[in-house]
C-alpha cells in the first residue's frame, strides 16, 4: 500500500502526504450480480483513517476535520468496479477529495449591505412596466 496524497487546495497550499501505515484497509464481497461463489472474489474497498492519530494533520487542521467528523474516523467504502484494484485507487480518490474539502477554511465573513437607491428605483420602475403589461392583458370590449 501507498501513501495517500492529497493535493493542494484551499488551507492546503502545498498539498498533504498521508502515511500509508496510518490508513486501514479492509476488502469484502462487493454487491450485485457475480457469477458462481467460486469465482467471486473480495472486491469491495473499504478504508478508513483515524483523525486523532494522524501525524500528517497539524493541530489547526485536525481541529477542521474533527468538525466535519465529530467521532474522529473518516471512513470511505468503493464497490462501484469489478476489480478491487480500481475500487482502491477509487477508494483513495474520494477520500483525498473529502479530506481537501474538509481542511479548506471557513468563508471569510459576510458584510451586510444595503440596496444602493438606483437600484431600488431600477427595481420599482421594473415592477411598475410589468404591472403595466400584465394590466394590457385581459378581456377586450368594444
Amino acid at each position: 500500500m501507498r501513501d495517500l496524497h492529497v493535493p493542494s487546495g484551499p488551507g492546503l497550499p502545498d498539498g498533504l502526504v498521508v502515511p500509508a501505515a496510518e490508513l486501514v484497509e479492509r476488502f469484502s464481497k462487493s454487491p450485485g450480480p457475480g457469477g458462481q461463489s467460486v469465482n467471486t472474489t473480495d472486491s469491495r474497498v473499504e478504508l478508513e483513517l483515524d483523525l486523532r492519530t494522524a501525524s500528517a494533520l497539524s493541530d489547526t487542521q485536525r481541529s477542521r476535520a474533527l468538525r466535519r467528523w465529530p467521532e474522529g474516523r473518516v471512513s470511505i467504502a468503493a464497490s462501484e468496479h469489478r476489480s478491487q484494484h480500481r475500487n482502491r485507487v477509487a477508494a483513495r480518490e474520494r477520500l483525498a477529495e473529502l479530506l481537501r474539502e474538509a481542511l479548506a477554511p471557513p468563508p471569510p465573513p459576510r458584510r451586510p449591505t444595503r440596496p444602493s437607491r438606483g437600484a431600488k428605483e431600477r427595481r420599482l420602475r421594473a415592477k411598475k412596466e410589468r404591472g403595466q403589461t400584465k394590466a394590457l392583458r385581459g378581456r377586450v370590449t368594444d
